[in-house]
């Protein structure tokens, strides 16, 4: 499986993958390759992350700028980005991981979401150079996450640490057939990047018609950033239509794709109802 992984990812090779259970179980691990110190998380992004390394014994802290990244010991990043979807060159995160080296740090990238983003901003292909781990989640582009798969790519003395690190059998046999049959189906997953990003375009336009700005996001899900997004938030839910809501930021929210044809039509409707609920929908989209 390991072999499979490096080609749909574009790794150097198999020896510089490690699979584990799920992303998840690799973070603290990862986040333990270098001496608890300062660690830095670009945010707004995945929460888990800074309490990995927090567990780890870090002293963490978020920032919303890149370049104060080089600062850390530990520097982290989603790359695209969740929520918002934020794309970070990979001119610049090689720049930063060369600064890292340089100094005994870690960056950390997390591409989670790569598999419906730019692939020339990927580090897969860099995964050999030292100071880097680039994680890659195999559940949310497949839609299996009960599956539990994940994967660190990495130089290969760190590889095989990590692997020593998880054990034998970390990896269950059932899951390794599944990522084998899908890692290695090309077509499969080059057909559905086309249908997610129509059925993004498709969710823009629809939220637009109903005067929903969007700000961001990826194929996988839209990211709604406007002053009215708590009132749209509960308008919905009252219609057993569920958005993700951020409690730091209550005029943000996340949106996934509709599911199927009847779920377009019910999302249809509950926007149509909240934008007319009054005259004054056109003022509803501020900062």
């Amino acid at each position: 499986m390991l072999a499979v992984a490096a080609t749909a990812y574009g790794a150097p090779s198999a020896a510089n993958v490690v699979a584990a259970p799920g992303t998840q179980i690799l973070l603290p691990r990862v986040a333990s390759l270098v001496k608890a110190g300062r660690a830095l998380v670009l945010s707004p992004t995945y929460a888990e992350h800074a309490r990995a390394a927090a567990i780890a014994g870090h002293a963490v802290s978020e920032t919303t700028d890149f370049d104060a990244l080089a600062e850390a010991e530990l520097a982290i990043l989603v790359n695209p980005n969740n929520p918002d979807g934020r794309i970070v060159s990979r001119e610049r995160l090689l720049n930063l991981a060369g600064r890292m080296k340089a100094k005994g740090g870690l960056l950390v990238v997390d591409e989670a979401f790569m598999d419906v983003g730019p692939r020339e901003a990927s580090l897969a292909a860099d995964a050999g150079q030292g100071g880097l781990v680039i994680l890659r989640s195999f559940g949310k582009f497949f839609g299996l996450a009960g599956v539990r798969l994940g994967f660190a790519l990495t130089d290969k003395a760190t590889a095989e640490y990590l692997d020593s690190q998880l054990g034998p059998w970390a990896v269950a046999g059932p899951t390794m057939e599944y990522g084998i049959r899908a890692l290695g189906d090309i077509g499969w997953q080059e057909a559905m990047r086309r249908q997610l990003s129509e059925e993004a375009a498709r969710l823009d336009a629809l939220f637009a018609h109903n005067s929903v700005p969007v700000s961001g996001g990826s194929s996988l899900f839209r990211y709604l950033d406007f002053g009215d997004a708590p009132d749209l938030f509960s308008a919905l839910g009252r219609q057993g239509i569920l958005l993700r809501h951020f409690a730091e930021r209550p005029h943000t929210l996340r949106s996934g794709l509709p599911g199927s044809e009847d779920e377009w039509q019910r999302l249809d409707a509950a926007l149509a109802g909240w934008a007319a609920k009054d005259d004054g929908s056109q003022n509803r989209i501020r900062a």
